[in-house]
C-alpha cells in the first residue's frame, strides 16, 4: 500500500516535522494557557508520522485511504494549534511559520493522494 511513499519521502517528512515541533516547544516556557496549547501541538504533530506508518501497513486499499485521510486530519488539527501557540508565543512567528508552511505541504500531498484514489476507482 506504500505506493505513494517513495515519491514524496513522506514518511520521512511526517517523522520530521514531528521532532522538529518537539525541538521547537522544548524551548517554550509552560504556563497554565500556553501548556495544554503545546501538549496538544505535539500530540497532533507527531500523529501525522503515527498515522502515516500505518498506512504503509494498511491491510487494504481502504484501510490505507482512511490512514492518509487521518494523516490529513492530524495536519489540520496541528496548523490549528500552531495558530494558537503563535498567540502565546508572538516572538517566535517566524519559526512557527515555517513549521506551518511543512504542515500545509503534507496537508496538500495527503488531500492529492485521497483524491487520486478517489478518481482511480470513482468514489
Amino acid at each position: 500500500m506504500s505506493q505513494f511513499s517513495n515519491k514524496y519521502d513522506l514518511e520521512e517528512r511526517t517523522a520530521k516535522i514531528g521532532e522538529n515541533i518537539i525541538g521547537f516547544c522544548l524551548k517554550l516556557r509552560q504556563d497554565a494557557i500556553s501548556k495544554p496549547l503545546i501538549n496538544q501541538l505535539v500530540r497532533s504533530s507527531t500523529s501525522i508520522g503515527a498515522n502515516y506508518a500505518e498506512a504503509n501497513g494498511a491491510s487494504s486499499k481502504k484501510d490505507f485511504k482512511n490512514k492518509i485521510f487521518i494523516c490529513k486530519k492530524e495536519s489540520q488539527e496541528t496548523k490549528h494549534w500552531l495558530r494558537m501557540v503563535v498567540k502565546c508565543f508572538p516572538e517566535d512567528r517566524k519559526e512557527i511559520a515555517d513549521l506551518w508552511r511543512e504542515v500545509q505541504e503534507l496537508t496538500m500531498i495527503f488531500q492529492k493522494i485521497i483524491k487520486t484514489m478517489e478518481e482511480k476507482v470513482g468514489n
